[in-house]
């Protein structure tokens, strides 16, 4: 049985903890209350348990800072200055002259320098008949000394111009045996070959230029460069042609291969294109400006002491040198030397022992002993005559030459 004291210990605690029943009933319904608000409506103002602990997704953080990049300044696109236009070509006359320009590649840059060069010559016309990937290596894909003789009769040029020879560092069939460039078999076989050509050109009784090439980006090309213009020259000389050297254009003062260089103006301009191995305009109007002086001469369009241009027409004599005019002669006052010998009258050199006395009427002994300067030439910057005294004429001095 419960005891009269537990029933009466519990008869007062039951107030207190009704009470505090009460209050937790009170406080959860507060809270979902609140909590049903907040979802239905926004939430006005602050109470102590919001300031005492605020619920997470009521804390105020201050936003993050964002840092912005900044922008970065774009690089200034450097441009290459464009290659000024080719100037229009005239009109070419019915009787025009011909260049016929043969070869690989480079012999088409050139014709298009020619065309630069003439293209205000109404007799002068240029006609190129090249093949970019041809040289004298592989006869079998292209024979230029039997092709050369058919070109030559077809357009019946005054003048022939060759630059061939790029394409011809590879190997070539020598008999049964494939011999590797520049070994001795095959630089006696080019050599073959290259005469033989100029011999076909030389059986036409055409006049000819052989151009040689310019040098390369790759060394090893640009030796061999060297090795083939030997050829080239001995080849054209040989047979009555004449050899146009073109290295010093492309080079620099230490013969090393140049993408920039001076045009033919001096100014500095793009010579060759990326790959080292083409030529710019410029460059092309540079080969035929090394090509121009000897074409002139073959053409008649220019003679020593001439005043012909390459814009004469065709056939137009050339003129005769004037007559050297005789000298100007200009009278001038001679200076005076404080070093001259003449001055003190000595003819030795400094040490050698007098032969005489010193005459005391000499100019120096009479500055320094007797402090009198001599007269001074007439005109010149010490002369302080009033009047100024006459200057002497050339017809003077030639008189006084003549009578000393």
């Amino acid at each position: 049985m419960v005891s009269v004291t537990r029933i009466r210990t519990f008869a007062r605690r039951a107030p207190i903890l009704l009470l505090a029943i009460v209050l937790l009933a009170a406080g959860a319904g507060g809270v979902l209350v609140s909590q049903a608000m907040a979802q239905d409506q926004p939430s006005h103002g602050w109470s102590l348990r919001d300031l005492l602990f605020p619920r997470r997704s009521e804390r105020v953080e201050p936003p993050i800072e964002q840092v912005k990049p900044k922008p970065r300044k774009p690089r200034p696109v450097v441009r290459r200055p464009a290659e000024p236009a080719p100037p229009p070509v005239a009109e070419k006359a019915q009787d025009a002259r011909v260049i016929l320009v043969v070869g690989d590649f480079m012999a088409s840059g050139l014709a298009e320098g020619l065309d630069t060069t003439f293209a205000d010559n109404t007799g002068v016309k240029v006609v190129v008949r090249s093949n970019g990937s041809s040289g004298f290596v592989r006869e079998d894909f292209y024979n230029w000394p039997q092709q050369v003789k058919s070109l030559i009769e077809t357009e019946k040029p005054a003048v022939v111009v060759v630059m061939l020879g790029s394409n011809d560092r590879q190997s070539m069939r020598v008999g049964d045996v494939r011999e590797p460039p520049r070994s001795d078999n095959w630089t006696k076989e080019y050599e073959r070959r290259t005469s033989a050509f100029g011999k076909v050109i030389a059986t036409t009784k055409v006049p000819f230029l052989w151009v040689g090439m310019p040098a390369f980006r790759v060394p090893k090309m640009t030796s061999d460069m060297l090795a083939f213009n030997d050829i080239y020259r001995a080849a054209a000389e040989s047979n009555g042609g004449e050899f146009v050297d073109v290295w010093d254009g492309f080079v620099d003062e230490n013969g090393a291969f140049v993408t920039n260089g001076p045009d033919i103006n001096g100014q500095p301009v793009r010579l060759r294109a990326d790959d080292g191995i083409n030529v710019s305009r410029a460059g092309k109007r540079k080969l035929a400006f090394y090509t121009e002086k000897p074409l002139l001469k073959i053409l008649g369009l220019a003679a020593p002491g001439s005043a012909v241009t390459t814009t004469a027409p065709a056939g137009a004599p050339a003129e005769t040198p004037k007559a050297a005019t005789a000298p100007v002669v200009v009278d001038r006052t001679p200076p005076m030397l404080l070093s001259d010998p003449a001055f003190d009258g000595g003819s030795e050199l400094l040490g050698a022992k007098p032969t005489a006395k010193a005459d005391v009427n000499l100019p120096g002994e009479k500055l320094i002993k007797q402090g009198k300067a001599d007269a001074a030439a007439p005109g010149r910057a010490d002369d302080f005559s009033v009047p100024p005294r006459p200057q002497p004429t050339a017809a003077d001095a030639s008189s006084a030459t003549a009578n000393p």
